[in-house]
């Protein structure tokens, strides 16, 4: 159509090829939906069995041993989601950071679940519902501040970034390993 036209013995012209913008990788073949969806689903289970863990043993912990926990289960959902979404989303940026996104905020509500879960536990689940409602971020404020020193309690922050670092560093290598194959 466009272009000299072919001459009688010679192979036609290729068609017109675009550049490619700078940075663009082609098509890895992954599926990021899915990876983010069992990332969301494994995060979950995940911070379920934390915040069963905490309200089990809450009695038994010490400052120390509770920021370990809290940690743990950060490094732990984020390595979980890193790993199903590395695997499925065959390193596609998008599942990485959705992934890391995930992770992140599994670890958060893994540990904002457990207040109010020991109150109802201790008290009644009416008595935590209507505490809840009285105080709807408290969970968040305990998360936050620290109520020994009255300052920020660094390990929260700290565990989001463990978190979601896992998550993508996990995600990052199993998706370029998968690429390479």
């Amino acid at each position: 159509m466009f272009g000299p036209s072919p001459v009688t013995g010679q192979p036609p012209a290729p068609a017109f090829q675009p550049p490619q913008p700078l940075g663009q990788r082609p098509a890895t073949g992954g599926n990021p939906v899915g990876a983010i969806v069992r990332g969301l689903a494994a995060s979950i289970l995940v911070a379920l069995l934390y915040t069963g863990l905490i309200a089990a043993t809450y009695k038994e912990q010490s400052l120390t041993v509770a920021n370990a926990l809290y940690l743990a289960h950060a490094l732990i959902n984020g390595a979980v989601v890193g790993l199903l979404v590395g695997s499925v989303g065959r390193g596609n940026n998008g599942a990485g950071i959705g992934g890391a996104v995930i992770a992140a905020l599994g670890a958060f509500f893994g540990y904002v679940n457990a207040p109010p879960l020991i109150f109802a536990l201790e008290e009644t689940p009416l008595a935590a519902w209507h505490f809840l409602q009285a105080e709807p971020f408290f969970p968040a404020k305990a998360w936050w501040n620290d109520e020994a020193s009255g300052g920020v309690n660094w390990f929260s922050p700290l565990g989001l970034v463990v978190a979601a670092a896992a998550a993508w560093g996990l995600a990052y290598a199993l998706g370029s390993k998968r690429r390479e194959a």
